[in-house]
């Protein structure tokens, strides 16, 4: 049989249960005659804070992209020269 896929908020679980999937997504696979409900990891709300007091904030980010923006849009000259080696 295959694999449902429900909001935990959609199934009528004992409260104690339903507390610790609230928000989360279920797997639901019957088994064996069993039925076995699986929480399925979110790796967006899993990675959620993992650069929460790094140094790297965003204004200084947006900082960053706009120096970058500027320092790009200003030429820069690059000075060519031809040396003409013999190889003997």
């Amino acid at each position: 049989m295959d694999a449902v896929v429900l909001r935990a908020e959609e199934l009528n679980l004992p409260e104690t249960i339903a507390g610790k999937l609230k928000g989360r997504k279920v797997k639901i696979v019957e088994e064996n005659e069993r039925i076995i409900i699986t929480p399925i990891d979110d790796s967006i709300t899993k990675a959620f804070g993992m650069f929460e007091g790094g140094k790297l904030t965003t204004e200084k980010f947006l900082e960053q992209k706009r120096m970058d923006k500027e320092s790009a849009s200003v030429p820069q000259t690059i000075k060519v020269t031809s040396k003409t080696e013999s190889l003997e």
